[in-house]
C-alpha cells in the first residue's frame, strides 16, 4: 500500500472526525465517560509508571553527577529530565497501550457486528457519535494524566534524594524551582496534547477499518498501538525541535 495515500486517508479521517457539527447537550457525557475511561482508569498504571521514573531519574543523575556538581544541580536535572521528556512521553505510551488498542478493538466489534451501519441506518453519524468524543476526551484527560505524572515523579525523586543521597528537600527544590524555565513545563504539556489526539484517532482509525472477525479486530488493536506509539515518537522529536531546538 502507497504510504502516501495512507498518510492522506489517516489524515482525512481525523479531520472528518474532528470538524463535524455536533452539540454540546447530547455529546457532553460521552466525552466525560471518555476522560473518566482514560484518565481515571489510567490513573493507577501512571502512578507506578511515574514513581520508578522519578526514582530512576535521580540515581542515574546522581550518579553522573554528584560530587562534580554542587548537589542543587540534581533537582534541576531531574526537573528539566520530567517534565520535558520522560512523564509526557512514558505517561502517553503508557495511555496508548491501554486506550488506543481498547478503542479499536470496541468499534472494531461494531464493525463486524454491523453496529456502526445500524447507526448510518438511524441518521446517527458514527464519527460524531463514535469517534469525537474518545479524541476530546483523551485530549483533556492525558494532560492531566501528564501533570499528576510529573508531580509524582518529582515527589519521589525527592524523597529518594532526601533519604538515601543526604540531599534535604530544600536543596532539592531549590534546584528545581529557582532554575525553572516555564517552556519546559508547557512544553511537555503541550507534547502530551499533540500525543492525546494520535492516540484517540489511531485507536478510532484502525477500528474503523476493521473487515471480517475476530482475529481481524485483534490485528486493529496492534496496529492501533503500534501506530500511536511510533507517531508519538515523531512528533517528540518535531515538537521538542520546534520549542527548545
Amino acid at each position: 500500500m502507497n504510504p502516501f495515500s495512507v498518510v492522506y486517508d489517516f489524515s482525512s479521517f481525523f479531520v472528518r472526525s474532528i470538524f463535524i457539527s455536533w452539540k454540546i447537550r447530547t455529546t457532553k457525557w460521552r466525552i466525560l465517560q471518555q476522560v473518566y475511561y482514560v484518565g481515571v482508569g489510567s490513573l493507577p498504571i501512571i502512578l507506578v509508571i511515574a514513581t520508578f521514573v522519578g526514582l530512576v531519574s535521580t540515581v542515574q543523575t546522581s550518579y553522573q553527577l554528584i560530587g562534580t556538581v554542587p548537589r542543587y544541580v540534581i533537582g534541576l536535572a531531574v526537573g528539566r529530565m520530567v517534565m520535558i521528556e520522560l512523564a509526557p512521553m512514558l505517561t502517553a505510551l503508557m495511555v496508548s497501550g491501554r486506550c488506543a488498542s481498547s478503542m479499536a478493538a470496541e468499534i472494531g466489534t461494531m464493525r463486524v457486528t454491523e453496529q456502526i451501519d445500524a447507526l448510518e441506518t438511524m441518521a446517527v453519524n458514527p464519527y460524531r457519535f463514535l469517534n469525537l468524543p474518545r479524541i476530546i476526551g483523551t485530549f483533556i484527560a492525558l494532560p492531566i494524566l501528564t501533570v499528576i505524572s510529573e508531580a509524582d515523579a518529582l515527589f519521589f525523586g525527592a524523597a529518594y534524594a532526601h533519604y538515601f543521597l543526604r540531599i534535604p528537600f530544600s536543596i532539592f527544590s531549590y534546584g528545581l524551582t529557582h532554575y525553572f524555565y516555564p517552556k519546559d513545563f508547557f512544553g511537555g504539556l503541550a507534547k502530551s496534547l499533540f500525543f492525546a489526539l494520535v492516540i484517540a484517532a489511531a485507536g478510532c482509525y484502525f477500528g474503523f477499518r476493521v473487515k471480517g472477525g475476530a482475529k481481524e479486530v485483534g490485528k486493529a488493536a496492534t496496529y492501533a498501538v503500534v501506530t500511536a506509539s511510533i507517531l508519538i515518537l515523531v512528533l517528540d522529536f518535531l515538537i521538542a525541535l520546534v520549542i527548545y531546538g
